[in-house]
């Protein structure tokens, strides 16, 4: 994450910790009064395999909170692939400097790395073709930023949303909604008035799916916006069949007899990475997929932490082994 940005995920209520358990502060509470501050090594681990993000805003927080002598940080970098148990982040300091944020830290890693595993996977699926996250619009707002930060990080090509696109240093990417449409009356007509009063360097892609059959609405637009457009998107929904790869082909042959080879197929919609590898094995002609609802899930991954070391001496609770786990792929951070 870049210096410029950083404030904007260091908020009041998490550095002062709103957003941590309450039996957080409270062992805080009862180590400051039993005067109690060791200094620990404190590690982070991943319960599952995945792509992990969230470690950039970590550092933040650290860099914040940690005093500038005396610590270490040691940690994996965002978009790295991780597997089960393997550690992600050490933290060497005094208990206190650090202990109460656990449950951001935890939280930030499996929230952001549950997204960016999930666009990994679709950007895995499919094969090059260029990915887009529309997830933004299925998260609640104050974290889309972050779901947007995290799909880039594991292989998006483009997100959605305008903070998205501040965050992630990218221009957001989007054509027109179906409101759109729907109020102007006809796809034509929304097409023609969008050409006329959006920047010329937005590409016109437009949504043919509203009105009329998918391939008669493509034709009648790339007809009427010779030279300008640049691609046509469908998102037709379940209740119609959905979208599939003859879909594609359908509309793919009528454009190309109308020679509007140019022309690209965006294809959107609650799509999982085995409806992209359909398309891709059936090497149907998409210039791009939208996904939304799957990458807003996350993969499900997960992470824990641990004290491995206190004032030097190894220790650990039951079922997990004591002392500072062996790993050649952390570096030192801070």
């Amino acid at each position: 994450m870049n210096e410029t940005n950083k404030e904007s995920f260091l908020e009041r209520s998490l550095l002062v910790g709103e957003n941590s358990e309450i039996y957080l502060h409270r062992a805080l509470t009862v180590l400051r009064n039993e005067g109690l501050n060791p200094y620990v090594t404190y590690e982070i681990h991943a319960k599952d395999d995945g792509i992990l993000c969230g470690i950039n805003q970590i550092v933040d927080i650290l860099e914040h909170v940690l005093p500038e002598s005396d610590r270490e940080v040691w940690s994996l970098s965002d978009s790295n692939e991780i597997t089960k148990k393997e550690v992600v982040l050490r933290i060497k300091s005094k208990y206190a400097n650090f202990g109460l944020y656990e449950t951001s830290m935890l939280g930030i890693l499996s929230s952001c790395s549950g997204w960016a595993t999930a666009a990994n996977r679709c950007a895995v699926a499919a094969e090059g073709i260029p990915v887009v996250s529309f997830a933004a619009r299925a998260v609640h707002p104050s974290v889309a930023a972050h779901v947007d930060y995290s799909a880039i990080t594991g292989g998006c090509s483009a997100i959605s949303s305008i903070i998205g696109g501040k965050i992630t240093q990218t221009t957001p990417s989007g054509t027109m909604p179906h409101s759109l449409v729907l109020i102007m009356g006809d796809t034509v007509r929304a097409a023609l008035a969008f050409d006329r009063h959006i920047e010329k360097n937005v590409p016109r892609v437009v949504l043919v799916d509203t009105f009329r059959d998918e391939a008669e609405e493509a034709l009648e637009v790339s007809r009427r916006l010779k030279g300008t457009l640049r691609g046509i998107r469908i998102e037709t929904p379940i209740e119609r069949g959905g979208i599939t790869p003859h879909l594609v082909d359908e509309i793919r042959i009528k454009l190309d007899y109308e020679n509007f080879e140019e022309i690209d197929i965006y294809v959107s919609g609650d799509l999982q990475p085995d409806d992209i590898r359909n398309f891709v094995k059936n090497e149907s002609k998409v210039g791009g997929f939208a996904i939304d609802n799957y990458i807003a899930r996350g993969s499900g991954i997960t992470f824990s932490g641990d004290i491995k070391e206190i004032d030097g001496k190894s220790i650990a609770r039951r079922g997990r082994k004591p002392g500072i786990t062996p790993s050649s792929r952390l570096n030192r951070i801070l």
